[in-house]
């Protein structure tokens, strides 16, 4: 093998002392705090010693240092060893790992970037090859650096198609910066997994994958090390790491034995550590070689202060669908900023985010109908704000990647959703492809962002504003075109409302959003005829919602509310507008939602049917004016 110089019998002695120090402090650890994976830790002792201390290059002063190594622990419940890894490397006191899940620590049960050299939360399974094909795209083809990433799998979680569509996408990208190591260790959590140690099938899967796919004794130090020289000069393709290794290595009556998951070892622990101790040749403090150099070539980054290249061009009036302004939105950011990419599944002509390829076809990623994926690696991309990434895809899509959403808000994210085609609106396409449930999912994830633009001004300035908001973002967009109705230097703020109609006689305050803000437009214009005036209110945020602006209108509208959302009514715009006058005395929500799993037809005809349309919007108003 090219360049291959076996470590010296020192070196890999030392790499097994600390293999064995680090069972040390998981097993320490986890007794501490009663709780934990020690076993699981186990199984990669090896692994983690030849990656920490002698193949992987990074700074211990500067975890996330632009230039160094990434490690992605997708299995987060062996967590103890890699902060142990960490302790041992000198990053802070091994006396701190005895903090282990306490409510002061940051080192909590499974990891979250609360720790400088954690870069995303892992521990809901099949994730993390995602996220670290997310950062290997970039490093490859925008920072185009000499880091490397590396990703630890679990043999269990394997068994996730989020894995899968991670294998698929890193080698069709031909990600050769890119090392998967599935940690073989046969046991799962409460039985052995479906292949335990049938390491030729896993061989054979990752070969099929496109991977240069290597199986190795996980406990011996030195065939990992040559393994992973080996991926470092495999060239045009991403290497998998095969490692059978036992749940448990070294620890008597414990090792490749069942129902010790997720469990302190207890009064088994001393004996344990005894043997364990036994085992160390160099029991004192380890001559550990220096860490090797950086090669400092990722390029200095600026994702502050995004804007649009040039303002909106748009005549009030114009028919224009949202979806259609993001793409010509996303288009200029991108061309102020080189650091503004989009990902899309298969969809990028609908949700039009090909419009960036106009830009720069280098700067749109095509993660195909995978959308878990796509989300994982778009967090992969943002991560140590390399990138500021936009991702599109019906609305309705994104509820099937709902945990890594979530996820990526624990990981402290800042990436972009750009979800078209919601409600009933799209038409004759039908319930499976109508957003309905995006604004509620959307709301519940923590320091979520929610933007709702009516038309395409105002999407335009939503594209620009979640570019600079930190968090998770995203953006509704509605497929139907509707009329500008903002000049195109109005200005436009996260969490403030604009007052669309009004007047000293109004007696009910109308709140819609997208297509149904259109509807009550027209609504009110119908209304007038019967010297009935209404207030009409674009909320341009979902989340945070302006409450200080519809508190004030609909106290001088006689505290009448109508919110109106082509949206199921849980979750939506009109609880939102509950929420937030809920405190409030006299003041009544009346919510026009769609009722029921809808069905097709013409947009129209579903906007009546489903009770969003202007006439029902008529009603509801002559209704609540009773009260």
């Amino acid at each position: 093998m090219a360049n291959y110089h076996k470590p010296e019998s020192k070196t890999i002695q030392e790499l097994r002392d600390i293999a064995n120090k680090l069972r040390i402090h998981s097993i320490e650890t986890t007794q501490a705090s009663k709780s934990g994976h020690p076993t699981s830790c186990s199984s990669m002792a090896e692994i983690m010693s030849v990656l920490f201390f002698h193949t992987m290059r990074y700074k211990v002063s500067a975890p996330r240092d632009a230039n160094s190594d990434r490690f992605v622990l997708s299995k987060g419940h062996a967590a103890p060893i890699l902060y142990a890894a960490w302790a041992e490397a000198g990053l802070f006191p091994t006396s701190e790992l005895l903090n282990l899940r306490k409510f002061d620590s940051d080192l909590e049960g499974h990891p979250t970037p609360r720790l400088n050299f954690v870069d995303v939360g892992t521990g809901s399974l099949g994730q993390g090859l995602s996220v670290a094909a997310g950062m290997a795209y970039v490093g490859k083809n925008y920072d185009k650096a000499s880091y490397r990433v590396y990703c630890l799998i679990g043999d269990g979680e394997a068994a996730e198609g989020s894995i899968w569509e991670a294998l698929h996408f890193s080698s069709y990208y031909k990600l050769d910066n890119l090392c998967a190591i599935f940690d073989i260790n046969r046991l799962g959590q409460s039985e052995p997994t479906s292949l335990q140690h049938n390491m030729e099938v896993y061989r054979k899967r990752l070969e099929a994958f496109g991977f240069n796919a290597l199986v190795v004794d996980g406990h011996d130090v030195e065939e990992l090390a040559k393994a992973f020289h080996e991926a470092q000069n495999t060239k045009e393709r991403p290497t998998a790491i095969l490692a059978k290794t036992f749940k448990g290595k070294n620890f008597p009556q414990i090792e490749d034995t069942e129902n010790w998951h997720g469990k302190s070892l207890g009064n088994r622990a001393a004996d344990v550590l005894q043997h364990l101790n036994g085992l160390l040749k160099n029991p004192g403090n380890l001559q550990l070689h220096p860490q090797k150099p950086l090669v400092d070539d990722a390029p200095v980054v600026d994702i502050s202060n995004i804007a649009l290249a040039f303002p909106p061009n748009y005549k009030l009036g114009e028919q224009v669908a949202t979806r259609v302004a993001y793409g010509t939105a996303l288009a200029k950011v991108a061309k102020n900023n080189a650091r503004v990419i989009a990902l899309d599944g298969d969809t990028k002509n609908s949700t039009y985010a090909e419009k960036i390829k106009v830009v720069d076809p280098d700067r749109f990623i095509e993660g195909f109908i995978a959308e878990q994926n796509v989300v994982g690696v778009a967090i992969g991309a943002a991560c140590r704000d390399r990138t500021v990434p936009f991702v599109s895809a019906f609305a309705t899509f994104f509820t099937r990647a709902f945990d890594q959403i979530r996820m990526g808000a624990i990981s402290q994210t800042n990436v972009n959703f750009v979800g078209s085609h919601c409600g009933v609106s799209i038409g004759e396409d039908g319930p499976s492809q109508m957003g309905l449930e995006d604004i509620a999912m959307f709301r519940a994830v923590p320091n979520s962002t929610i933007f709702y633009p009516s038309d395409a001004v105002s999407t335009e300035r939503a594209v620009e504003l979640a570019a600079n908001t930190k968090g998770i973002c995203f953006i509704r967009t509605s497929r139907p075109a509707t009329a500008v109705l903002y000049k195109n230097d109005e200005t436009f703020a996260v969490g403030k409302a604009k007052v669309i109609k009004s007047s000293a006689k109004d007696q009910v305050l109308v709140i819609g959003a997208g297509v149904t803000l259109h509807e009550a437009i027209k609504a009110a214009d119908e209304l007038a005829k019967a010297e009935i005036n209404i207030r009409v209110i674009d909320p341009f945020t979902i989340k945070p919602i302006d409450a200080q602006t519809i508190i004030k209108n609909a106290k001088e509208v006689g505290g009448r509310i109508v919110t109106v959302e082509d949206h199921y009514s849980e979750g939506g715009l009109g609880e939102t507008v509950q929420s937030a006058v809920a405190l409030e005395r006299n003041v009544i929500v009346k919510k026009l939602a769609v009722p029921e799993v809808p069905r097709s037809g013409p947009p129209t005809v579903l906007l009546e049917n489903y009770g969003i349309s202007a006439r029902n919007i008529v009603a509801a108003v002559q209704e609540i004016v009773k009260y």
